[in-house]
């Protein structure tokens, strides 16, 4: 993997480009070695914070953590990489193993809810095209409440958005 790092209000020593490098070394097993990875530190008060953005095909991995040590924040963001990453590859899984005994002209015309992603309420409002499984998978991997993007289908702006109980909504366009 490829380290690209930078500091805000803080200098970035050889300590702590050492604990990254160390700490974020265990990621190297799920990419492959010209992977970016942008790490930001910055310092606001006493408040230690370290974001992670990792540019993947078509998606972006993003975590951050703050504490008042840089070390501990260091320690912490690996393992919300690694939990986003393990929950991104299972729905990878499930989608092709679900899809498997399907045609592929049924599967690219279908978007088949996943069990654990449901949307319950929509909306008509007026990105990279990708249909709102993707951009829920998206959402959660970027660790927001809310995605914005272009619907494949409908060719349209959509957002998706969580609600309480882990579950999820649909924002669409009405005219």
């Amino acid at each position: 993997m490829q380290y690209i790092i930078s500091g805000r209000n803080i200098d970035v020593t050889e300590g702590l480009k050492s604990a990254i490098h160390d700490k974020l070394g265990k990621l190297e097993r799920y990419f492959t070695p010209d992977t970016e990875v942008h790490v930001t530190l910055s310092v606001e008060k006493e408040r230690q914070k370290i974001e992670i953005t990792i540019p993947m095909k078509g998606n972006i991995v993003r975590a951050e953590q703050v504490s008042s040590d840089m070390y501990v924040s260091i320690y912490l963001v690996e393992e919300i990489i690694e939990r986003q990453l393990r929950k991104y590859k299972n729905k990878l899984v499930e989608r092709q193993q679900d899809a498997a005994s399907l045609s592929k002209t049924f599967v690219d015309e279908e978007i088949e809810e996943d069990d654990e992603i449901e949307i319950i309420r929509s909306k008509r409002f007026a990105m990279k095209p990708m249909d709102p499984e993707e951009a829920c998978i998206q959402m959660d991997l970027l660790g927001h409440n809310f995605y914005v993007f272009r619907n494949s289908e409908t060719n349209e702006v959509n957002v998706v958005y969580k609600r309480k109980g882990n579950t999820f909504g649909l924002i669409e366009p009405e005219f």
